[in-house]
């Protein structure tokens, strides 16, 4: 087919015009991503499960544990300090006392069967063998066993509460002033009950959990006796957090995301908490010691959590107030890769109306970053609450905003949740919470890959700019406003100027 020279003209100049509009598409396309969109792309499973592998060979030759004040914890530790150095990264190792508390018998025995129970950290000791003695079955009520008054009289008995509404501490602080030679407390939803008093100047009496589906046991028992061995061995030692935070960035606008490292004694805790400190340190690698962001990102890895979050308590505490004020938000990553996985953000707006009630302003904007991140991956998330058991503990209790993510831990699973995330219902989001299997198998890869995208793309967000959270604006829109405002000045100067002018030559 052949054209006329007129043709050929009009053709031309439609695919000069073509090509200038697909240059044009090319270098849209061809425009770098935002750090936000970019991060969570170089945050890879692979390197996460790299990260993984190490943590379960440190506890393979460490006793097969990675426990606050053990050598495994310490292995770990310099794993990811070595790593964070070489990115660049200011690096703290800040050293702290805890008292380091190990099970030495858990023991129920209730009309001749045992039943399951877990020692509370930092709990008084019955003697070897046990204590035998009726058993008073409390009858919950909006506080309950959160008052002496709860219990009347329970002189020499065993005293059984509901958990909720107080800490397990005052439950048993209360049970002893009432007389209660021992405290069980039952989980009020299904599944068992692992917890701590918090600080062994807290304990006054043994103490142990149950779960809610063993408590009818107990209550058909009321009265009658039982037999009940509490013994965990306590000795003073010490730890450290492990701190690393960009070059770059205002230092009195830091955002702060952190996760614990230590394990519980049986096992490698690959879940709990290696997929948090795997996804963190990887993060951390990728975004680099000196990246090109508004304000400095802080990471940290906790030490003595699991003996009542006591690295995260003594960093918050050991803050001045106005350290305090330069630590915009807290972002919190405990246990992101539970076999059975759920996938709940922190409830910062308490929009489910449970429990502890919403967090410091500024909780519920990060609540809602997160669950954008991961409504953007296909994934709806529920509520948790701040029920404190994890590390943004002492944050929001200075009224530091915080949010984060979480897979479920001894929580069952519910239809509905299995229905929405898969899995299987009726079973623990992590049946191997706090014991030898939680290993390498016990993680779901896929539920760690997408979290710790979203982990990426928060921490980036709110590297760049916190303004939804404190209303602090990044320098760079601050200049461009100062840039607005400097003209719109000039331009009313130039007009009254030009006013005067006027009025002189007329």
């Amino acid at each position: 087919m052949s054209f006329s020279r007129g043709k050929l003209r009009s053709v031309t100049a439609i695919a000069a015009c073509a090509g200038l509009v697909l240059t044009g598409t090319a270098a849209a396309q061809a425009a770098p991503k935002s750090l936000p969109d970019e991060l969570p792309d170089k945050v890879e499973l692979g390197a996460m499960q790299r990260h993984l592998i190490a943590m379960q060979r440190i506890a393979d030759v460490h006793d097969g544990n990675r426990v606050a004040g053990s050598p495994g914890h310490e292995t770990s530790a310099e794993y990811m300090a070595q790593r964070l150095e070489d990115a660049g990264y200011d690096i703290t190792r800040q050293q702290f006392p805890f008292t380091y508390t190990e099970t030495l018998a858990e023991k129920l025995t209730v009309g001749g069967e045992d039943v399951p129970v877990v020692v509370m950290e930092y709990s008084k000791n019955t003697e070897e063998g046990g204590l035998t003695a009726p058993v008073a079955a409390i009858e919950p009520d909006d506080t309950p066993g959160c008052e002496a008054s709860d219990f009347g009289d329970v002189t020499g008995q065993i005293a059984l509460v509901q958990r909720g509404s107080c800490s397990f501490a005052d439950k048993q602080a209360a049970a002893a002033e009432a007389g209660a030679a021992a405290a069980i407390v039952y989980n009020n939803e299904p599944g068992p009950l692992n917890g701590t008093l918090g600080d062994a100047d807290s304990a006054e009496i043994p103490t142990g959990g149950i779960s809610q589906e063993d408590a009818q046991t107990l209550i058909d028992a009321d009265g009658q006796d039982i037999t009940l061995e509490l013994r965990q061995l306590q000795e003073e030692r010490t730890t450290y957090n492990l701190i690393a935070e960009t070059t770059t960035g205002r230092d009195d606008n830091v955002v702060m995301a952190g996760a614990h490292l230590d394990g519980v004694t049986d096992g490698a805790g690959i879940n709990d908490n290696g997929t948090g400190s795997a996804a963190l340190l990887e993060t951390a690698l990728q975004l680099g010691g000196s990246p090109d962001v508004n304000n400095k990102v802080r990471f940290a890895w906790w030490s003595a959590e699991e003996f009542g979050l006591v690295g995260s308590t003594h960093y918050v505490n050991s803050l001045s107030q106005d350290q305090q004020l330069d630590v915009a938000m807290y972002l919190n990553f405990d246990m992101i890769g539970s076999p059975n996985a759920g996938y709940f953000t922190l409830d910062g707006d308490d929009s489910a109306g449970e429990g502890a009630g919403p967090g410091p302003y500024g909780s519920a904007q990060i609540e809602k970053a997160f669950e954008d991140s991961l409504a953007s991956r296909g994934i709806e998330t529920e509520d948790r609450d701040f029920d404190g058991r994890s590390d943004y503990g002492e944050f929001i209790a200075y009224g530091i905003p915080a949010g984060g993510l979480f897979t479920g831990a001894e929580g069952i699973k519910t239809e509905d949740q299995a229905a929405k995330w898969g899995g299987t219902a009726g079973e623990a989001f992590d049946p191997c919470y706090h014991t030898p299997c939680d290993n390498l198998g016990n993680v779901d890869y896929d539920a760690l890959d997408v979290n710790a995208d979203a982990m990426a793309e928060v921490t980036a967000q709110y590297a760049l700019s916190t303004e939804d959270v404190n209303h602090i604006a990044p320098a760079e829109k601050k200049n461009k406003a100062e840039v607005a405002k400097q003209r719109s000045a000039n331009k009313k100067v130039a007009a009254q100027a030009s006013d005067r002018a006027h009025e002189v030559t007329s």
